[in-house]
């Protein structure tokens, strides 16, 4: 890269564990463990799954706020779950028991098989429509001081007042898959930050001005690129069963960003940019792997198309963390 790279002004996310797969019995212990490493090494918030495989999303987000000072929730929250109003109270219960602020990623659907076991035929479009309904009834009953009335196609409230309210700093960010027209209008909408599963930086286009825009993806970053590689590959070593599975769900899937992330699969080479775990269905973002100087110039032309949040995937350690923050901090130093 030529010049200086752009301020990385950007917050930081880690993920939870899913606890579909792991074993319950240490599942508890597990997402302490890893809330712990996420806020000691710096990130803003850690993202919760929900859907129908995941223990409960808000129960997880409980346990993580019991065990850490600052940490912030980022809780999927899916409209075929909760009435609106829960969430809100949900939100409010949270802030006046603990004065912890909480994120919300607005899903709009989920995975099709959830969505039929639960009787919900909504086409992918219009999921976003009620979404953008459903999270305005929310922001409304967290931001007002007063009742509030909504009339809409999929939610109306009549004078529904939120009681406690909520302190005005702790008032969610919230979040949205912007991988599709509808989920950047979902955005737009609702003044929600768009979350993609992005191309190389390299393809990328500048984000759209008008809606603040963030990246889901993994990073393995060390300060030798050989170094990298030998642990990327160690951690996702080819899987043929793992790739039929994801064969599979490409598929049945009608989600946008599914279908992006697997047309481009058979990129091959040592790019920074890496598809394996995706293709063997073991995570659901691309990587970046390489030196810390390597992935900081791809998290600097991120940054550069306008993309200022980034959800990690999920660390397998503290170390790994310390590693990404590594890369982190050297995108913020300027190109010589």
């Amino acid at each position: 890269m030529v010049g200086t790279r752009p301020e990385p002004a950007f917050e930081v996310f880690s993920t939870c564990p899913p606890s579909s797969t792991a074993d319950l019995k240490a599942y508890r212990r597990q997402v302490i463990d890893v809330a712990r490493w996420s806020e000691q090494s710096g990130c803003t918030g850690i993202l919760v799954y929900s859907d129908n495989s995941q223990l409960d999303a808000w129960l997880v987000a409980d346990t993580i706020i019991r065990n850490t000072n600052t940490l912030s929730p980022l809780v999927a929250v899916q409209p075929i779950y909760m009435h609106p109003y829960a969430v809100a109270k949900a939100v409010t219960s949270i802030g006046a028991l603990w004065q912890r602020r909480i994120y919300l990623n607005m899903v709009a659907g989920g995975f099709k098989n959830d969505l039929i076991a639960l009787n919900d035929e909504t086409p992918h479009d219009r999921r976003y429509d009620r979404l953008a309904e459903y999270t305005l009834v929310i922001r409304q009953l967290l931001e007002s001081a007063g009742p509030v009335t909504f009339a809409g196609s999929f939610y109306k409230v009549d004078k529904l007042k939120l009681s406690p309210p909520l302190d005005a700093e702790l008032v969610p960010g919230i979040f949205v898959s912007g991988s599709s027209d509808a989920g950047l209008a979902a955005a737009k909408t609702i003044g929600a930050t768009a979350i993609k599963y992005p191309k190389p930086p390299d393809e990328e286009q500048d984000s759209d001005s008008g809606i603040d825009c963030g990246i889901r993806v993994g990073i393995i970053a060390r300060p030798d690129a050989g170094e990298a590689w030998r642990v990327a590959l160690t951690r996702f070593p080819e899987d043929r069963k793992g790739q039929l599975t994801r064969q599979l769900a490409t598929k049945v899937s009608d989600s946008v960003w599914h279908q992006q992330l697997a047309a481009l699969e058979d990129a091959e080479g040592r790019s920074p940019y890496w598809m394996v775990p995706f293709q063997n269905y073991k995570t659901m973002c691309p990587y970046l792997v390489g030196s810390y100087e390597q992935v900081a110039d791809e998290m600097a032309k991120y940054l550069a198309a306008g993309y200022r949040t980034v959800i990690l995937d999920v660390p397998p350690s503290a170390e790994d963390l310390q590693h990404t923050f590594a890369a982190f901090a050297l995108a913020a130093q300027p190109v010589q």
